[in-house]
């Protein structure tokens, strides 16, 4: 059999993409996608070896948006769109470290989804 020499796999060069932040009180989870909706990175402060407590705060965050935008950039992406989500405090600073690194942000959404009236609350206890 010949042997067949493998061609190098290209990686994607992509202008935009959208910055999918959850944050919640107790961790902080980013995900990085093309417009079309693909999956290109993902991080979250769990992974950086936050344990506990330590993973809802704003420093967690911080350091969640640094290693996106260090992994961002051999993608070419210039311009990001932010999706933030959730009541945590690791939302505001993903969102600086994002921009600190050079990229534009073009839109910045909040996408908390929002009870129009909820569940039906618990009858009346009578006592």
């Amino acid at each position: 059999m010949a042997y067949v020499k493998k061609t190098k796999k290209s990686r994607r060069q992509i202008e935009t993409a959208i910055v999918h932040v959850k944050s919640s009180f107790n961790n902080t989870i980013a995900s990085v996608t093309t417009t079309e909706g693909d999956v290109l990175l993902r991080c979250s402060a769990g992974r950086l070896n936050f344990k506990g407590s330590r993973k809802g705060t704003p420093f967690a965050g911080s350091q969640v948006g640094m290693q996106l935008a260090k992994e961002m950039s051999p993608f070419g992406i210039k311009m990001v769109e932010v999706n933030l989500q959730g009541p945590g405090s690791g939302r505001d600073s993903i969102v600086r470290a994002i921009q600190s690194h050079g990229f534009t942000i073009t839109i910045l959404r909040d996408v908390t989804p929002l009870p129009h009236n909820g569940c039906r609350p618990p009858k009346k206890a009578r006592n």
